[in-house]
């Protein structure tokens, strides 16, 4: 079965924290989403394709335009809670790289969903035959480690308790910095046959403090979501104590409040839009 740690990640802690705090992601991520979805401008003859849709907020916001769509994604509980907001849509556990897709689509679209393939020039070709001859692609990926303060603000102070401390996301392998050289982009949707490959830098803000207080808790609910808080949880936690813990949570808080922008946590998030055309 390809790309198996994903698949065991996906299907327990990362499905987890996302689909219980799905409102939080949903405002962090609003601007990536809307960037997608003006790059294809669905309206009521378009049927969409989202990879790795997560709790199918695209084809939610797609719907609103009268496209309809399918989602496919390899968690169960992302595709059940899908199901439950978008029922005019289809959803279904797949594997994008290896499993048939169904079609034809006149758009492939996600929002950090395509990242995480072991071979990712075989999944999108397989993607490429879901699609109609002249269909669409566009999608959102992190660019670099360096540019995107989400991966370290508040996650470094739980990762420095974890000894030996975990390695954080790799540029180049399954993960969210798969794609964050864009040469390696065009590369693959070349290879994999897309026409017309646009890799462009897309920058928006990641506002925890959208619903009014300083995001302060809601950073660190999603920071606890994580893989690196749920290993700490899992590791350090046992092992300090409840007090301890609650302790070290509140170091997490003052990192967050020593990082405020305009009284709230914020910060860049760093992206490539990415677009290209199935030549058929």
């Amino acid at each position: 079965m390809a790309n198996e740690q994903m698949r065991d990640y996906w299907a327990s802690i990362g499905a987890e924290g996302w689909v219980r705090h799905k409102h939080i992601f949903d405002s962090e991520l609003a601007p990536f989403a809307a960037a997608v979805l003006e790059n294809v401008r669905p309206g009521p003859r378009d049927r969409l394709l989202d990879i790795g849709c997560g709790t199918g907020t695209l084809l939610h916001l797609a719907a609103e335009s009268g496209a309809s769509g399918q989602g496919v994604d390899i968690s169960p509980a992302m595709i059940e809670a899908a199901t439950s907001l978008v029922p005019s849509a289809t959803f279904v556990v797949a594997d994008a790289q290896t499993d048939p897709l169904g079609g034809p689509f006149s758009a492939m679209i996600s929002r950090f969903g395509v990242m995480f393939f072991e071979d990712p020039v075989a999944a999108f070709a397989n993607i490429r035959r879901a699609v109609e001859a002249d269909g669409r692609l566009a999608f959102v990926c992190w660019r670099g480690l360096d540019e995107n303060p989400m991966f370290s603000l508040g996650t470094s102070v739980l990762l420095d308790r974890i000894d030996p401390r975990p390695p954080g996301p790799v540029d180049g392998a399954p993960g969210p910095l798969g794609f964050a050289d864009p040469d390696r982009i065009r590369s693959v949707l070349t290879g994999s046959g897309w026409a017309d490959v646009s890799v462009e830098p897309f920058d928006a803000m990641c506002d925890y403090g959208r619903d009014g207080t300083d995001g302060v808790e809601n950073r660190l609910t999603m920071i606890l979501g994580t893989s690196a808080g749920s290993m700490a949880s899992a590791n350090v936690r046992p092992q300090i104590g409840e007090e301890a813990w609650a302790a070290l949570l509140d170091d997490v808080r003052a990192e967050l409040r020593a990082n405020l922008v305009d009284g709230r946590v914020q910060f860049n998030g760093a992206t490539w839009l990415v677009t290209a055309r199935n030549p058929g």
